[in-house]
């Protein structure tokens, strides 16, 4: 991704979050707690009371929500006990603070309140890294995540990077650690690496890692009964989707190699009993040739035939052992990939957010949205229409600026949308009732 190098002096530095915290109540529960002050609050000097809001609480914020609950001023004093949380001495305390955290950045953008704090922030997720159990540690990767998106391409996301990178990819190569762990991981490294990597040879050396792991899944030579999956699907599967997205930032000679290396290995696990390996591989292969066809307009495929035939299986799939919701979700995923292979087309999609529309033509744009949203969740309207790095990778231009007038029309057409429908309710069950007394009057005739 392209970055911008300048940093501004007087937002530089980090460490504002403190490294106090409240400790957990009975029974290992996240305790209602109140942070004190930055004189008062340390490690060495926990204390409990009560008062202060549930970490999980931002689990359920929407946006709105939070504008609602208070000032600006409230919601960063609110941060700031969680950042004091993620030092308590209860991993589950500990855990709900890097969720509430992570949903807070989720769900508003707090550029100028986490670019003061990123220090403190990547110590406390660089600690429940290390320290952490499986469900901390998938926390931890998730705030990494969120914690890059705010801040986009440049010198403060490659800091980040440069910190909790050697450590995410320790966990993604150590078989003891957790599958969840190990996937949330995967994920967090080829999404900061996509925001923040500005160095090419580190680029390629990600990409070797998740190699490493998904290419466990190709069929061995002269196996033609088809892949069984294993527990450690799930953790090919997301370092398929993670490699796959830092192809589409690789230049036009790696991608060649790319190509030559895995477009012939990739149909093979087309053959996996799992239906979400199934369909990674096949997104993954519409995009390549999307790609190959991008840097080649004579690009030739030898083994076109057989590979159709197979999409096109996938895509009028009916065997019976297999259950219906992943017969549908394959069938319909798989037409788009037939037609991709084959026709070069792409169903284009529509996604609204606010005012604004955003046109998904594309594999490659598809894959990144579908990674992003996959990160942000339901904040990724929210951040398609404030974030300036989502708005870059999206062509969107720099967000809309909405009026108090626009946005007091806004609401006041969802209101009548809302009295229209209830009018329209009420007049079908007027309608309703009265066809049930002709019909009750009729009975009592005969």
């Amino acid at each position: 991704m392209p970055k911008n190098k300048k940093r501004n002096p007087a937002r530089g530095g980090g460490g504002g979050g403190g490294a106090g915290a409240a400790g957990a109540a009975a029974g290992g529960q996240p305790r209602n707690v109140q942070p004190f002050s930055d004189e008062d609050a340390s490690i060495e000097t926990m204390s409990h009371c009560s008062g202060f809001s549930d970490p999980a609480s931002f689990a359920e914020d929407a946006p709105d929500a939070l504008d609602e609950e208070g000032t600006q001023e409230d919601i960063e004093y609110r941060l700031k006990g969680f950042i004091d949380l993620t030092f308590d001495k209860s991993a589950k305390t500990r855990q709900a603070a890097l969720e509430g955290l992570k949903n807070a950045l989720v769900s508003k953008m707090l550029y100028e309140f986490i670019l003061e704090r990123r220090m403190t922030l990547t110590d406390s997720i660089e600690r429940c890294l290390k320290k952490g159990k499986s469900d901390e540690q998938r926390a931890a990767a998730g705030l990494a995540c969120a914690l890059c998106v705010q801040l986009g391409p440049g010198i403060e996301s490659e800091e980040v990077l440069k910190t909790l990178g050697p450590i995410l990819k320790k966990i993604i190569s150590d078989g003891t650690a957790t599958i969840p762990a190990r996937q949330a991981c995967v994920t967090c490294f080829g999404v900061c690496c996509f925001i923040a990597m500005d160095d090419i040879t580190e680029l390629y050396l990600t990409m070797e890692c998740l190699e490493n792991i998904f290419t466990k899944s190709y069929p061995k030579e002269k196996d033609c009964n088809g892949i069984c999956s294993s527990p450690n699907t799930a953790l090919h599967i997301s370092a398929l989707l993670a490699w796959t997205l830092l192809l589409t930032i690789c230049p036009i000679n790696e991608v060649k190699k790319k190509l030559e290396m895995h477009l012939h290995k990739l149909p093979g696990l087309l053959a996996c009993d799992d239906v979400n390996m199934r369909i990674a591989a096949g997104e993954t292969l519409a995009l390549l040739f999307e790609l190959a066809r991008g840097t080649d307009s004579d690009f030739f495929y030898e083994d076109m035939e057989p590979l159709t035939q197979t999409l096109r299986a996938l895509a009028t799939d009916g065997n019976k052992h297999r259950a219906k919701v992943d017969k549908r979700k394959q069938r319909s995923v798989f037409r788009d990939v037939l037609r991709a292979v084959e026709e070069r087309d792409f169903p284009t999609e529509t996604v609204k957010f606010g005012p604004e529309r955003m046109y998904i033509d594309c594999w490659v744009k598809k894959h990144t949205y579908d990674t992003f949203k996959e990160v942000l969740g339901s904040g990724m309207q929210y951040h398609l229409q404030s974030n300036e790095f989502l708005r870059n990778v999206f062509e969107l231009g720099p967000p809309v600026m909405l009026d108090a007038a626009a946005l007091k029309t806004m609401k006041i057409s969802r209101f009548e949308r809302h009295l229209y429908n209830s009018a329209a309710f009420k007049a079908r069950t007027k309608a309703r009732s009265k066809c049930r007394d002709k019909r009750a009057d009729v009975g009592e005739f005969f």
